[in-house]
C-alpha cells in the first residue's frame, strides 16, 4: 500500500487528487475543533464512559467532535444513519428500487433524497440533544442569563445542524475531487483521531499507574491480531466455476471460456454490526434524553451486561442473512449466467438448480462470516469484563472497538484498490495515446 501511494504521488494528476483530499479533510479536522457557541462542553457525552451507547458511536465516528461540543459535532451520523433507511426503503418501496436501477438520473434522485432524509434526522438530533440534556446544562448558562434560553437553544440546533450538512458536503466534494469515497475517509479520519487521542490520554495514565502498561501492552497484541484477521476476512471468498459453451455465429466462435462468481466471507461488510448496534442503543438514547433518571435499560442492556453480548449476537447473525439477500440475488445470476450460454461446473443444470446451488452456497458462507462477525464484535464488550470499570481502560476499548477497526481495515483496503485503479488506467491511456 506504502508503494502506491508513493508512486501515486510521482503522478500529477492524481496527486493534485490526494492534496484536495488532505485539504478537505483538514478543514473537516479544524471543525471538529472550533467550539459550538452556547453549548457546553463534556455534558452529551464522557470519555471515561464504561458503557459503549448511541453517543459514544457518534463521538467515535466524528473524531470526539460531539465530546468537544463543535460546530461539526453531529458529523457525518445523520448521512450515515440516512443512507441506511433509503438503501432498506429500497429493497421495499418498488418506486424507489426502479430509481435504483434508472441509471444515473435515478442515483441522483435517491442521493437527494438520502441528503434529504439527513437532514431531517439532523435536526431531530440536534433537538434531542438541546432539549433532553437542557436540565443537566448542555447550554452556556452566560448566554442563558442575557438572552432567553429558547433563543439560545434555537442557535445551537442550528448551528449543528448547518455543521451536518456542511460535513455531507464535505463529503461529496471529497468524492467528485479527489480519491476515495468522501464519507467513509471523514469516518476513517475521526476514528483515527479518536484513537489517537485514546493512546495518549492512556500513555499518561500509565505514567500514573505503571502496572497499567501491561493491559496496553496485551490490548495492542490483540489490536494487531484483529487487524490481520479483518483483513483475512476482508479478503476471503468461494469461487464457483462457470463455464460458458460455444457458440458459431456465422464465421466466428463465441464463448468457450471459463470464468467464477465470487462469494466474500464477509460481503456484507460492517453493516450487520452498525444495525445491531443501533438497533440496541437507539432506545438507550431516547431514555437517556427524556428520562435521565431511568437506568434500568443500561443495566440490563449495556455493554458490561451478557444479555447485550448474546442480544448483539444474535441481531448480528440475522442482518447479516437480511442484508446478504440484498446484495447477492441468486435467481438474477442464474438467469444471467442462462441467457449468456453458461453453465456451473459439476453438473448443475442452468435455471434453477443453479439457483438453488447458489443460494446454498450463499447462506452457508453468510452463517460461517456472520459467526466470525460476532465473534469479533464482541470482543469489546469481553475485555471490559476482563479488565473491569478501570476509566482509562473503557476508553481505549471504546476508541478501538471492532466497528471502528472495520471500518479503518475496509477504508484502508478500498483507497488503496482505488489507488490502484487510477495508476493502471493512467498507464493504459499512456500506451493508447
Amino acid at each position: 500500500m506504502f508503494k502506491t501511494i508513493i508512486d501515486a504521488f510521482k503522478v500529477k494528476e492524481i496527486r493534485n487528487k490526494i492534496l484536495l483530499t488532505l485539504l478537505f479533510l483538514f478543514i473537516y479536522r479544524v471543525g471538529c475543533w472550533i467550539p459550538c457557541a452556547g453549548f457546553e462542553k463534556g455534558i452529551v457525552t464522557s470519555e471515561n464512559s464504561t458503557e459503549f451507547g448511541f453517543f459514544e458511536l457518534m463521538n467515535m465516528v466524528s473524531g470526539g467532535a460531539l465530546s468537544n461540543c463543535s460546530l461539526l459535532a453531529l458529523g457525518v451520523s445523520p448521512y450515515i444513519t440516512a443512507s441506511i433507511v433509503i438503501q432498506l426503503l429500497t429493497v421495499a418501496i418498488p418506486a424507489l428500487e426502479r430509481l435504483s436501477k434508472s441509471g444515473e438520473d435515478g442515483r441522483r434522485k435517491l442521493s437527494l433524497y438520502t441528503r434529504i432524509a439527513a437532514l431531517v434526522l439532523a435536526i431531530a438530533q440536534a433537538i434531542g440533544i438541546v432539549v433532553g440534556y437542557s436540565s443537566q446544562g448542555v447550554l452556556d448558562k452566560n448566554l442563558t442569563n442575557v438572552l432567553p434560553t429558547w433563543l439560545v437553544g434555537m442557535g445551537v440546533v442550528l448551528v449543528l445542524v448547518a455543521g451536518a450538512m456542511f460535513t455531507v458536503w464535505l463529503g461529496e466534494r471529497i468524492t467528485d475531487l479527489g480519491i476515495g469515497n468522501g464519507t467513509s475517509l471523514l469516518i476513517f479520519v475521526g476514528i483515527l483521531s479518536s484513537a489517537g487521542s485514546a493512546v495518549s490520554s492512556i500513555v499518561k495514565a500509565c505514567a500514573d499507574n505503571i502496572t497499567f502498561i501491561w493491559y496496553l501492552v496485551v490490548f495492542a497484541v490483540v489490536i494487531v491480531l484483529i487487524f490481520a484477521f479483518l483483513v483475512w476476512m476482508d479478503g476471503g471468498e468461494r469461487r464457483v466455476q462457470v463455464d460458458y459453451a460455444k457458440q458459431i455465429k456465422g464465421r466466428k466462435v463465441y464463448g468457450g471460456q471459463s470464468n467464477f462468481i465470487p462469494i466474500k466471507i464477509n460481503a456484507t461488510g460492517v453493516m450487520p454490526i452498525i444495525f445491531a448496534s443501533a438497533l440496541i442503543t437507539f432506545p438507550q438514547m431516547l431514555i437517556s434524553i427524556f428520562w435521565p433518571n431511568v437506568t434500568w435499560y443500561s443495566d440490563w442492556l449495556g455493554t458490561n451486561s451478557w444479555l447485550y453480548i448474546v442480544l448483539t449476537a444474535v441481531l448480528i447473525l440475522v442482518f447479516a442473512f437480511f442484508y446478504s439477500k440484498i446484495s447477492f440475488d441468486p435467481d438474477d445470476i442464474s438467469k444471467r449466467i442462462q441467457q449468456q450460454g453458461g453453465f456451473i461446473r459439476g453438473g448443475i443444470r442452468p435455471g434453477k438448480p443453479t439457483a438453488e446451488y447458489l443460494s446454498r452456497i450463499s447462506n452457508r458462507i453468510t452463517l460461517f462470516g456472520a459467526i466470525l462477525l460476532a465473534i469479533i464484535a464482541l470482543v469489546p464488550s469481553l475485555a471490559f469484563k476482563a479488565i473491569g470499570d478501570y476509566a482509562g481502560a473503557a476508553v481505549l476499548i471504546n476508541a478501538f472497538s471492532v466497528t471502528g477497526l472495520m471500518i479503518i481495515v475496509s477504508v484502508a483496503l478500498e483507497l488503496e484498490k482505488m489507488l490502484s485503479s487510477q495508476m493502471i488506467l493512467r498507464n493504459h491511456k499512456g500506451f493508447l495515446d
